[in-house]
């Protein structure tokens, strides 16, 4: 399943990221780290972007960017 998917409420776990190069890194360094926990804290009327909390600090994410983060729902 990949983070794209989640709606508002649910939480997961990070499992891989299926990017490269610079978005691969952008990604590892706004704290989208293997095994971080996720939660969907908001989304925008057209589901896009998404509010994230993850290490206690909020980001937004397109929903493009979001299917290359494969997650566990916890």
């Amino acid at each position: 399943m990949h983070l794209g998917e989640l709606r508002k409420g649910q939480k997961c776990r990070l499992v891989n990221i299926h990017g490269a190069g610079k978005l691969k890194q952008k990604l590892l360094d706004m704290g989208f780290i293997f095994g971080a926990d996720i939660e969907v804290v908001r989304e925008a009327p057209l589901y896009d972007p998404m509010e994230l909390r993850i290490q206690n600090y909020l980001v937004s994410l397109r929903r493009n960017e979001a299917t290359l983060l494969e997650v566990k729902v916890l």
